[in-house]
């Protein structure tokens, strides 16, 4: 698909600073009421605490995309304004911004590159490399592609552990390491500060909820937005900068609650067609040309059925089931 994304999303590239300020003090301010809603009700109820963590995971994801624009650089027209509040958000998204940030472009450079596989993006295999790999290797993947594991187990550990290990990256990403270290000593001072506030074991039992619920549903976002058929991965040879973008990501289109949790995140296609379109721009563009409303749409519904797909193969061109797989080589 060929399309002139300079012409067309040029007029709405870049931040407005009233716009971007309001909409980063009103989440912050919202998620911070119901946090103190939430350590208020664990003296009442904790199913009452419980029920509150889902608009609380809700405005964490919310502010996790926030943090994202900054990254891209189309939240706040000032670069040095993006990177501050980016760091900011960090600490409270449990992201070091600056090794998130490198990740993430990777991953716009990459996406649907089969030659390209494996930074900032669900690791997927295809069928002749599973084919190829041995038992242990199998299971491995078979666990790490598990439901439980890649949206309930995993996430919470990639967030609370794994982005806390500088050691995990490159030798030469000195400063994304040095953003590692620095988000874990702001995130330690935010921690001992709220458990002398509210004690450790309340602590816990509030933040805790939130912190699992926001990054499952987080991962769950990134996933249905880049794993659903028909999709698109090509070797490097083939690779389309356009056809990834509207082909290999999706459109998910949520209720309108959702829709404001997630800041619009759900126009996938149009974000990866042109990362500096901050959130608010994506869905004016989106109603203004009809010719960026042709990538795969999902729902809560038929997103449920992406979670069967594992592995890609290279011969039908398409997402498949471990079943499939089985069939295929057979």
């Amino acid at each position: 698909m060929q399309i002139d994304t300079r012409t067309l999303l040029a007029p709405y590239r870049g931040g407005r600073v009233v716009r971007s300020a309001w909409q980063l003090v009103s989440t912050f301010t919202l998620f911070f009421a119901c946090w103190l809603a939430m350590w208020w009700s664990v003296s009442v109820s904790y199913w009452l605490t419980l029920a509150l963590a889902l608009p609380a995971a809700g405005l964490a994801v919310r502010l996790f995309i926030l943090q994202h624009d900054c990254g891209h650089g189309s939240f706040f027209p000032s670069r040095t304004a993006n990177r501050i509040i980016g760091n900011c958000l960090g600490v409270l998204t449990l992201t070091p911004y600056e090794c998130w940030r490198r990740q993430h472009a990777l991953h716009h450079a990459t996406n649907g590159q089969l030659d390209h596989r494996g930074i900032g993006d669900i690791h997927t295999l295809t069928v002749a490399e599973y084919r190829q790999s041995s038992r242990w290797q199998r299971f491995c993947y078979r666990l790490y592609r598990h439901p439980l594991v890649l949206f309930g187990v995993g996430p919470f550990l990639h967030f609370v552990v794994l982005q806390r290990l500088a050691s995990r990256l490159p030798r030469h990403w000195r400063n994304e390491k040095r953003s590692v270290h620095l988000t874990n000593a702001a995130l330690a001072a935010v921690i001992v500060a709220a458990c002398w506030f509210v004690g450790p074991w309340t602590f816990t039992r509030v933040h805790l909820p939130v912190v699992f619920l926001s990054a499952s549903w987080g991962v769950w976002l990134f996933y249905v937005q880049h794993q659903f058929e028909p999709s698109y991965w090509q070797r490097d040879e083939r690779w389309d900068h356009g056809a990834a973008a509207v082909q290999g990501s999706s459109h998910l289109v949520l209720p309108w609650p959702l829709t404001w949790f997630t800041a619009n995140i759900g126009l996938h296609h149009l974000h990866h067609l042109d990362s500096h379109l901050a959130n608010y721009s994506l869905a004016p563009c989106y109603r203004a040309h009809p010719q960026l409303q042709t990538a795969r749409r999902l729902t809560l519904r038929s997103s449920l059925a992406c979670i069967r797909l594992k592995l890609w193969d290279e011969e039908s061109q398409r997402l498949v089931s471990f079943r499939e797989a089985r069939r295929l080589v057979q």
